[in-house]
């Protein structure tokens, strides 16, 4: 199966910055990837991305509400991702589980929300460092893959996303030891070839080591990949298909 590089723009980026997703499709285009490439940029620029027309380049959301319509102000409804172009959401990101409280049950509602509405769902998973050093990061993501995986994930509908919470934005990785072992891990659990990606202060420095590991699917990149260089030279250390 192609691995898959993600990009995760969080809340950055303006309507000038399209221009980087247009510069990794050009990459892309003289140097194809054999991987598959997918930016999730702010929804607010979802529609501008889609129309740019870069080819190579999939373009995805952060975040959905379970139900497709009804009176929840600000909320979007993966229906209005996947009419804005989008294939893919991400769902169950630390950042919302932490700042939004968001429980495994509610990503797991919205895990079926974007099923439903044709969409990929990128489910994350991952553990604190008080969580780690407890020895607790096993359970902790076994806990979180038991309620946020709903039944019925498939190597097409469902993506997992293993971003340890103290690696992100920080600029501290796991070893690759850890890495393979807690990927190890996930595909015990899952049961299946569902892609499992690695992500937390993935950049070009580590990536080509990361993505060679056993049992990593490919990387959800945060920073790098608001900057098209950064980003492509990651899609380069991809590694083919087994």
């Amino acid at each position: 199966m192609r691995q898959l590089i993600a990009g995760n723009w969080k809340m950055n980026g303006l309507t000038e910055s399209i221009v980087e997703i247009a510069l990794m499709s050009r990459t892309l285009t003289t140097k194809p990837a054999h991987c598959d490439v997918l930016i999730c940029p702010p929804a607010t620029l979802i529609s501008h991305a889609v129309q740019s027309g870069a080819p190579g380049v999939a373009i995805g959301a952060q975040d959905c509400h379970p139900e497709p319509s009804g009176a929840f102000t600000g909320d979007l409804s993966a229906e209005m991702l996947r009419d804005c172009g989008a294939t893919a959401v991400i769902v169950g990101h630390s950042e919302r589980r932490q700042y939004h409280g968001e429980t495994d049950a509610l990503v797991a509602a919205k895990a079926s929300a974007a099923w439903r509405a044709g969409l990929t769902a990128i489910i994350c998973v991952g553990e604190t460092l008080l969580e780690r050093e407890a020895g607790q990061a096993k359970i902790i993501c076994k806990r979180q893959l038991t309620g946020s995986v709903p039944r019925g994930a498939t190597t097409t509908n469902t993506i997992i996303a293993y971003e340890p919470i103290w690696a992100i934005g920080t600029g501290k990785t796991p070893t690759n030891e850890e890495i393979s072992d807690m990927h190890a891990h996930i595909r015990i659990c899952l049961g299946s070839r569902i892609r499992i990606l690695y992500g937390g202060s993935v950049k070009p420095s580590n990536a080509r080591e990361i993505l060679s590991l056993p049992n990593v699917g490919g990387a959800l990149v945060g920073g790098a990949s608001l900057n098209a260089s950064e980003f492509t030279t990651i899609v380069e250390f991809s590694q083919p298909s087994s």
